[in-house]
């Protein structure tokens, strides 16, 4: 199935999205179509899986702090690649970042550093491209 050159960015609180703009100037600059959503896996799960299934997208980036159960969420409804993005919120983003790498087999995240937003939309470059030229 060839690419769309689409990312879905998510973050779990409006407070998150200063984060987003890091990153979607940048694929938006390489001409990626990139939506933005507000979606919690903790406040809103079933709107989220509901977005998850029906979004038409080739990767998702998902930005989380604190316990980041998000891009693990994401990851464990879809076969699509998921970047996650600690963000810091508390203990310098080092709780996040532990939550987005610790993920059980079967369920990967991609993870960048933390409130490394740019490094993520970086990745979803190279995988859309490796789809694109595979």
């Amino acid at each position: 199935m060839p690419c769309k050159g689409r990312v879905a960015i998510i973050v779990g609180s409006e407070r998150d999205l200063p984060h987003v703009e890091k990153a979607l100037k940048i694929l938006e600059e390489n001409n990626i179509d990139v939506d933005v959503r507000v979606l919690s896996a903790h406040r809103t799960p079933k709107q989220l899986e509901e977005y998850i299934e029906r979004a038409d997208v080739d990767v998702y980036i998902a930005m989380a702090g604190l316990a980041a159960h998000l891009p693990g969420f994401i990851a464990s409804r879809t076969s699509k690649p998921v970047i996650g993005v600690p963000l810091n919120v508390t203990l310098g983003g080092l709780d996040a970042l532990l939550s987005i790498v610790q993920m059980p087999k079967g369920v990967p995240v991609a993870t960048v550093g933390i409130d490394n937003a740019e490094n993520a939309a970086y990745l979803a470059l190279r995988i859309i491209n490796l789809c694109r030229d595979g």
